[in-house]
């Protein structure tokens, strides 16, 4: 039986990709993606659009808790860490910034499938009315979490990646204040030097694309001295 479903998988050691990519595709998944990086990591998941992630915590260029910030930042998909750590206090980290497994290696690749096919049948088995709240909505805005589609007014607006990641933030977010760090480090989930600059000009690009007047925000407004709030006047899931 052919399954539908998306999976990534990042992880620096190649055995490890080739194994469990031959294993789920014998177990049915046709489509398996690979990443060996951090970054190619959140490449894939921004291009794929996967609808589950197996992450790696030690990679080559960072945390896969990092990456899994970068992706909590702009969906829900299930998440399952692999890592070599045993000890409790990493399964509870790994859980606390968004996980919904944890797999210890060594581990049994078919194993791992069939949590991959029972983490999916739950899904499914989700009443309708539970899978409408991950679309949110607050003023004109409207945001699908599971299709990244941003709809203002009924219509859609284009955002890039991290526009998507920073709009998110704020939209969960209304009508309070956040710093420019905190947006960076949601959002990029990287150390802050240097974040200011990173920040302003996304949000300039954003206002261009959600303001009626970008010069003159009546949403995405500024609070001297303080940081960025998204102004609005109801919240709903």
């Amino acid at each position: 039986m052919s399954l539908s479903q998306k999976i990534l998988i990042v992880d620096d050691e190649e055995d490890i990709l080739k194994l469990l990519k031959t294993v789920l595709i014998k177990e049915g998944f046709e489509h398996v993606h690979t990443a060996a990086t951090a970054n190619e990591g959140w490449r894939k998941f921004q291009d794929k659009q996967p609808d589950l992630v197996i992450l790696d915590i030690m990679l080559p260029d960072g945390e896969g808790y990092d990456v899994c910030k970068q992706i909590r930042s702009v969906s829900n998909v299930p998440i399952f860490f692999l890592s070599a750590k045993t000890e409790e206090i990493d399964k509870i980290l790994g859980f606390a910034i968004g996980g919904d497994d944890y797999i210890t290696k060594p581990f049994s690749p078919k194993e791992v499938a069939y949590r991959i096919k029972a983490r999916f049948r739950r899904a499914e088995a989700v009443p309708e009315e539970e899978k409408k709240d991950r679309i949110l909505k607050a003023g004109p805005f409207e945001l699908n979490e599971q299709t990244f589609e941003l709809k203002k007014n009924g219509e859609i607006i284009e955002l890039k990646p991290k526009e998507l990641g920073l709009f998110t933030h704020l939209l969960k977010h209304p009508n309070r204040i956040i710093s420019k760090e905190s947006l960076y480090d949601q959002v990029w989930g990287e150390e802050s030097f240097g974040y200011d600059n990173t920040v302003m000009v996304h949000v300039r690009r954003l206002r261009e694309k959600i303001e009626d007047d970008p010069s003159n925000p009546q949403f995405l407004v500024t609070v001297k001295g303080l940081g960025y709030k998204l102004a609005l006047e109801e919240t709903k899931r």
